[in-house]
This record gives structure tokens, C-alpha cells and sequence, in this order.
């Protein structure tokens, strides 16, 4: 019997794992790794200095763009394999027996960790490099005094590459230290967020409509990511080793499905926020979109096939193969998607070049008519991030709600309508006129924080979603590939968890955000760029959720605190809210105000009496549902102690508690230690023997 004879009739959750011999490589993953640098290279000799003339005089020298470009190729190649690697072993790899959610060295440890340091490297080099490229100024102008600090704050590109590189580093330190599951699992989470950063202050930041294009990137950049790297770590697994399992394969035709959705989805958004009123196919920027559109066309078939080969598939030698050559073509498609994005990065888009007035270059819209209740009301503009995010999270809950009936098991009502509820607050803020405004009128954003800091976290922690998915979800033993409830669960075990949801954490995090956000020079940073305007309204979402989990959540927290403890915290949290209203209230100095100011809307007022009448806002909106918290956290702790007073007397009825009997027990015993005689003194001559 062969080796994959074997294999192929060996369970499919304990399939033996294979390794290659050391020195082979797959050429066709080699070949589909430098592609994409040669590529940019390419295009950058032939475009020479085109692309520079139409944004401004200055021209790097060759060695410049050259450089630039390369190290740009590199650190995308670099990070489409740290995710793809990542992606792979935490969500793909299946494992079985005591060491499931132990990630293994050779095979998905060390790709991710060498990945991540090349990547980091890549980033720290363009810190510099891109600097003078943006800048249209030669790699020797660095050297020059007082050129380097110039040239870095000429762009945000040098920062952002900077943030890129110190987050890839930790990716790649961590990876090499750490095997558990969890931790690997949230390296894939910030190398998801490490490829946005050169994204999201370029292309996608300029121009009208611009909120939709960044939202759009923000979504779309990482899933690109992993849809390119997981096709190339895919590929080496499974011509190499280990060699992946049916759970494997079908878990990577199942990933690699959903970010194709993700990544269409939003390449539609992008294309159609560059190429608005431009020329049908008038640029190379609308040539190189119908190139990447091909592309994934051509991606479609290649994944469908391998949906369904891997749907009800029992012979393992036979999907492995099917499975290799599919990625095999796919290889094609993923690196010259890669090898595009690349180049389009190089070639200034048409929206550069639209007439952009000033609430157009801070927000991507105009704000002409006054905010009054009917334009609140009826004025949205989808918020494409939040929208995204409040369906998916909103259809899950739903889907697992429906598995429970089927099954026949009973879920509250109450809470699916008040995670549904919850989700909805979201949408409103965030789309409807009051997330259009509120970045131009303090006092609306007020009403928007305190939406997303109280409001809506109050409403999603009593939907219990956690509760609802381990419920929900089925069951892996031991024998069996981990799944979603079981990585859920080794989450919430997680020591890491525990440290963030440490009370006395999550209550400084929640009242100090407040102080640091407004009276420091961060609000006003905010308000100017798109990606950090939706940080920060993440942020209140994230902070107000783990609050008032906390205190009043469903779900049993990773640090559970006793109801004393959680009603100290509502009540500890009620005068700096108070505090701070106040303080904005009675300020003189307007928050933000130079912003305010530049913006000079013709329908604002008192730029000072709106700020008063935002403090007001802050004061109010924050106390009333920290009340709402400590009545629903009285009666929850009343009918805590009615239940365990119901259990005691039912077992005292039935003569199953014995918690009466022990106590006398321990009394009787008290007393007879009492009347026990005490000790006769031995005579000195005894004691001095």
C-alpha cells in the first residue's frame, strides 16, 4: 500500500500529517512570488515620469521609482503570504487529539513569522524610500539636513508605512515565540489591519465620494489579502506538506468563496468611486480595472469547482489532487490581481483631478442645507463599513437563532430583538443625517456618541451572542478537527482576554476615552480623514460594548465580578460623565475649533453656544442610560438571590441540601473544642528529659 493509499483511507479528521523533504520548493509559487515585483518594475520604467508630471514639477531620478517600486512589490508579496499563512493555520489547518489548537512550528508558524520580518523590513525601507518618491525628490536628497523631516511631512504615506512595519514586526516576534492557537489567531487579526494603513491614506482618501472608497478599501484590502495569500499557502500545502485533510480542503474552498464575495464586492465600490465621471475606459486606471474584473472572473469558475468537489467528498486522494490542480490555475489569476494593484498604486486614479470643494476634501459630500430634524431624518448616506458590519453581524445572530428552533431548543425572543434593535441604532447613526452632520456640528456628534458608547452596546449585550453561538453551533470532540465553537471557546479562555476585560481596564478605557479624545489635539485629527473618523466610532462601539458587558451583559464574562462590584462600576462611572459634560459646558475654548472654523458652514452658528449645547447632550444622553443600567442591574441581582433562595428550599424540601447539616456540624464541633479539658503542665523534671 501506498502512502497516499493510505492516507486517503485513514479517517478524514485524523489524517496523518505528511512533510516535505527539506530543500524542495514548488517553482510555480516561486515564479508566482516575483512576478508581481517584476511587474511593478516594468511598469515603472515604461510609465518613467508620466505619472509625476501630472501631480506637481517635481520628478524622482529612476533609482527612486525604481526602488520604491520594488520594495512596494516586495511588501505586498511579503503580506499576502504573512496573512495567507496565518489565515491558514488558524482558520484552515484541522488538528485533532490533546494538541488541536497548538500551531506547529515548521508548518505554519515559521512561513508566517519569516513572511511577517520580511514584510516589516520592506515597510521600514519605504519609510524612507517612499518619503522622497511622494516627495518627487531623489533618495540622496536624505541625506541632505533638515530634508528627511521635510520630506516625511510632506504625506502621510512615510507614517503610515511606519505604522505598517511596527505592526508586521510584532507579527513576525510573536509568531516566532508563541504556538498557541490564540495567539496566532490574533496576529491574523492585526496583520488584517497591517496592510491597511498605505492604503488608506492614498488613492482612496481624495476626491468626492471618497467616504465610499475608503470604507469600500477598508473591506476590501484585507480579503484581497487572503484571498491572495491563501491561494499561494493552499497551493504549497497541497504539493508539499503538510499535506492538508478533507476538513482542510474544504474549510480553504469555503475561505477562499467568501473572500472573493468580499473582495468583488468591494472592487465594484472602488472602481465605480475613481472612475465616476471620467470616460468609459478613458484612462489606464479604467483599462487596469476591467484587467483586475477579468481576473477574478476568471477566479469564479476555479473556486465553484472546488465548492463543489470538496462538498460531500469521502476520497481524500482524489480531492487532494482536484484540489491541487485547481489552485494550481488559480495561481495565475491571484498573482497578476496582485501584480495589478501594484501598478495601479503607481498611476495617479481620474478622481484626482475632479474639482473637490472643502466639505467634499474633508468628507467626500456636501453638507448645503441646514441640519434641521427633517434633513436629520431623511438626508442618509450610507455608511458603507458600519452597514457591512451590522448585516453580517445581524444575519448571524438571526441564522444561529434558527438552528436552535430547528433543533428544537427554545431562544428568548427579547434577545434577538434586542441585538436586532442594537444593529439598528448602529445603521441610523452612522447613515442616516445625523452621521452625515456630525462631523461638522459638535453637538450632532455628541448625540452620535452617545449612540454608539451607550445606546447601542446597552441593546447588543443583552442579545447574548455569545451564548447564542456556543449554543448553536455543534460540538468537535476530541478526535474531531476544532471548529468555531471550539475556537470561541479557547478565546474566552485565553489569558489575553482576560487582561483586556479586567474591570478596572475596560473602566478607564471607558471614562478616560472621553478626557483623552476631546481634550486633546485627537478629536481634531479625527474629524479630517475618513479612516480616522471611522476608528473612532468603532472605538465607542467596542469600549461601550465591553462596558456594559460587564456590568449587565448576558454572556458570562472572561472575568466575571460579583453584582456589588458591577454596580460600584456604574457608580464610579456617573461622575466623571457628569465631570465632563460639565466641562465642556463651561468651556471657553472651542473643541476642534480651527477645523470648525476652516469648514464655515453658512447655515452654523455659535461655533461656542453649539459646544455648550453638545456638553449638555454628553451630560444627559450619559447619565440616563447609566441609570437604565443600575435598575436592570438591581433586578437582575434580585432575581439572582430569589433563584438561589428557590433552589435552597427546594433541596431542603427534597433532603438533598446538606449545607444545614454541615453548618451544625461545624458548630457542635466549636463547642465541643470549648468544653474539652485543658492540658495537665508535666512536672520540670519531664520537661527539662
Amino acid at each position: 500500500m501506498t502512502t497516499e493509499t493510505a492516507v486517503a483511507a485513514a479517517p478524514a479528521d485524523q489524517a496523518p500529517p505528511q512533510r516535505a523533504p527539506r530543500g524542495r520548493v514548488d517553482p510555480l509559487v516561486v515564479v508566482a512570488a516575483l512576478l508581481p515585483i517584476a511587474a511593478v518594475a516594468v511598469a515603472v520604467v515604461v510609465l518613467g515620469a508620466a505619472p509625476y508630471r501630472v501631480l506637481g514639477p517635481n520628478v524622482p531620478d529612476l533609482g527612486t521609482s525604481l526602488t520604491t517600486a520594488v520594495l512596494q512589490g516586495i511588501a505586498g508579496v511579503a503580506a499576502a503570504a504573512c496573512v495567507g499563512s496565518l489565515a491558514y493555520a488558524v482558520l484552515v489547518r484541522q488538528r485533532s487529539g490533546e494538541r488541536r489548537l497548538v500551531v506547529d512550528w515548521f508548518g505554519d508558524a515559521r512561513p508566517a513569522a519569516v513572511a511577517a520580518a520580511v514584510w516589516a523590513v520592506a515597510a521600514v525601507a519605504l519609510v524612507a524610500a517612499d518619503a522622497a518618491d511622494a516627495g518627487g525628490q531623489s533618495l540622496s536628497r536624505l541625506l541632505v539636513p533638515g530634508a528627511p523631516g521635510y520630506l516625511f511631512a510632506y504625506s502621510y504615506v512615510p507614517t503610515a508605512w511606519l505604522v505598517t512595519a511596527v505592526l508586521a514586526a510584532a507579527v513576525a516576534v510573536t509568531a516566532f515565540l508563541s504556538r498557541a492557537w490564540q495567539a496566532h489567531a490574533a496576529l491574523l487579526g492585526v496583520a488584517l489591519v497591517a496592510v491597511l494603513p498605505p492604503v488608506v491614506v492614498t488613492q482612496v482618501l481624495v476626491g468626492p465620494n471618497h467616504d465610499f472608497g475608503s470604507d469600500a478599501a477598508t473591506i476590501g484590502t484585507p480579503a484581497a489579502a487572503v484571498l491572495l495569500g491563501l491561494i499561494g499557502i493552499a497551493r504549497l500545502r497541497a504539493v508539499l506538506g503538510p499535506l492538508p485533510g478533507l476538513v482542510s480542503l474544504r474549510r480553504t474552498w469555503v475561505l477562499l468563496a467568501l473572500a472573493w464575495v468580499a473582495t468583488t464586492g468591494t472592487e465594484v465600490v472602488i472602481a465605480l468611486f475613481e472612475l465616476w465621471g471620467s470616460p468609459f475606459l478613458g484612462s489606464p486606471t479604467a483599462w487596469l480595472f476591467v484587467v483586475r474584473f477579468v481576473l477574478l472572473a476568471a477566479l469564479a469558475p476555479l473556486i465553484a469547482a472546488g465548492l463543489r468537489s470538496s462538498r460531500g467528498a469521502t476520497d481524500l486522494a482524489a480531492l487532494r489532487r482536484t484540489s491541487a490542480g485547481l489552485l494550481r490555475l488559480a495561481l495565475v489569476p491571484g498573482t497578476l490581481l496582485l501584480a495589478v494593484a501594484l501598478i495601479m498604486a503607481r498611476i495617479p486614479p481620474p478622481q484626482y483631478f475632479v474639482p473637490t470643494s472643502v466639505d467634499q476634501t474633508y468628507f467626500g459630500y456636501d453638507m448645503v442645507r441646514s441640519p434641521s430634524f427633517a434633513v436629520l431624518a431623511l438626508d442618509w448616506r450610507p455608511n458603507l463599513l458600519f452597514l457591512a458590519v451590522s448585516a453580517v453581524g445581524a444575519g448571524l445572530y438571526v441564522w444561529g437563532a434558527l438552528m436552535l428552533r430547528r433543533r428544537g431548543d427554545a431562544w428568548p425572543v427579547g434577545r434577538t430583538v434586542a441585538w436586532l434593535l442594537g444593529w439598528a441604532v448602529v445603521v441610523i447613526t452612522t447613515s442616516s443625517g445625523l452621521g452625515r452632520y456630525s462631523s461638522a456640528v459638535f453637538s450632532l456628534h455628541m448625540i452620535l456618541h452617545m449612540s454608539l458608547n451607550m445606546l447601542g452596546p446597552l441593546l447588543l449585550v443583552l442579545g447574548g451572542p455569545i451564548t447564542l453561538a456556543l449554543r448553536a453551533l455543534p460540538a468537535h470532540g476530541r478526535s474531531a478537527a476544532a471548529g468555531v465553537r471550539e475556537w470561541i471557546a479557547a478565546m474566552l479562555a485565553w489569558r489575553a482576554t482576560h487582561v483586556l476585560f479586567n474591570p478596572l481596564f475596560v473602566f478607564i478605557r471607558f471614562v478616560g476615552a472621553y478626557y483623552v479624545l476631546y481634550f486633546t489635539p485627537i478629536f481634531d485629527f479625527a474629524l479630517r480623514y475618513h479612516w480616522a473618523h471611522q476608528l473612532m466610532n468603532v472605538e465607542f462601539l467596542v469600549v461601550g460594548y465591553m462596558f456594559y458587558g460587564l456590568v449587565i451583559g448576558v454572556d458570562a464574562p472572561p472575568r466575571p465580578i460579583p453584582h456589588i462590584g458591577k454596580l460600584g462600576m456604574v457608580l464610579a462611572a456617573m461622575p466623571f460623565h457628569a465631570f465632563f459634560g460639565v466641562a465642556v459646558m463651561t468651556s471657553k475654548d472651542v473643541i476642534a475649533g480651527d477645523f470648525y472654523r476652516y469648514l464655515s458652514q453658512p447655515w452654523a452658528g455659535s461655533l461656542l453656544a453649539d459646544q455648550q449645547t453638545g456638553g449638555g447632550i454628553a451630560w444627559g444622553a450619559g447619565e440616563l442610560p447609566l441609570v437604565i443600567v443600575i435598575v436592570a442591574l438591581v433586578t437582575q441581582w434580585a432575581r439572582q438571590d430569589g433563584r438561589v433562595a428557590a433552589r435552597t428550599d427546594r433541596h431542603l424540601d427534597q433532603g438533598t441540601d446538606d449545607s444545614w447539616d454541615a453548618y451544625n456540624a461545624m458548630l457542635a464541633k466549636l463547642q465541643s473544642r470549648d468544653h474539652e479539658p485543658a492540658p495537665v503542665a508535666a512536672p520540670a523534671a519531664d520537661r527539662d528529659a
